[in-house]
């Protein structure tokens, strides 16, 4: 099958995908813009006026816009706005696979047009919305593990256990990003999403160390789901994994 073929097919597949779940994934695409828009701006605003936001002040900035838009689209998408917690919501049977390519093309889309809005809106300073480590290439890999580990458990808990508060869900996972934020925001800047890295890349075109967020990530987001789910308490025995319930409040 030749370049162009496949090609075709992709966009056909796309394009199914996209008429079949059209809300879901608009929303997803509006809420993955807001979170990283929001993200990459605090920092950016950040290096320009030397050091206004503040490390607590960028943290409040992601973590307020994923509570935001949880409560806005969770109803209608689940709000991810994580391709790693789309690949972990599909592995622990939470969500379909076969519309993961869908959700993480709206995700990444997203992101390249939230970081390509901000580096028109406030060149030259878009490399202060760039996650790059000031760590060593370990150190770095295993706390942009940890730290999404730390989101993925909360966001499993409040998601798809029916014993947790649902009504909360935007406030606990916000506040998580909040906190991972104040601890890795220095080293890592605290992605703990491919996206929100990718994007700002792409704008900037500075791939230092990306693969460390594109693989990290995505393993801790893994493990803390599979953790929760190892966990949490059952109704009965055999309990069948349940779909995303409590972001669509």
């Amino acid at each position: 099958m030749g370049v162009s073929s496949t090609a075709l097919c992709i966009v056909w597949a796309f394009s199914v995908c996209l008429t079949k779940w059209h809300a879901p994934v608009g929303a997803e695409f509006v809420g993955t813009f807001i979170l990283v828009f929001a993200a990459a701006a605090g920092p950016i605003v950040n290096q320009k006026y030397d050091g206004a936001e503040t490390l607590i002040g960028n943290a409040a900035c992601s973590g307020l816009a994923v509570m935001i838009v949880i409560l806005s689209t969770g109803h209608i998408s689940g709000a991810h706005l994580n391709p790693s917690v789309t690949i972990a919501f599909a592995a622990l049977r939470h969500f379909p696979w076969i519309q993961v390519p869908a959700y993480i093309a709206a995700q990444v889309s997203a992101s390249i047009c939230a970081s390509f809005a901000l580096k028109g809106i406030f060149h030259p300073f878009m490399s202060g919305g760039i996650t790059v480590p000031s760590i060593g290439t370990g150190q770095a890999f295993a706390l942009e593990f940890l730290m999404t580990f730390n989101l993925m458990f909360v966001i499993t808990a409040v998601a798809t256990d029916t014993r947790a508060v649902g009504e909360l869900a935007g406030i606990a996972i916000g506040a998580t990003v909040l906190l991972d934020i104040l601890i890795a925001g220095p080293s890592t800047g605290a992605s703990m999403n491919p996206a929100r890295t990718l994007g700002p890349a792409l704008a900037t075109k500075n791939y230092e160390k990306i693969w460390i967020y594109m693989v990290s990530p995505t393993l801790g987001a893994l493990a803390g789901a599979a953790v929760y789910s190892s966990v949490k308490l059952r109704g009965a025995d055999g309990e069948p994994p349940r779909q995303l319930r409590s972001l669509r409040l």
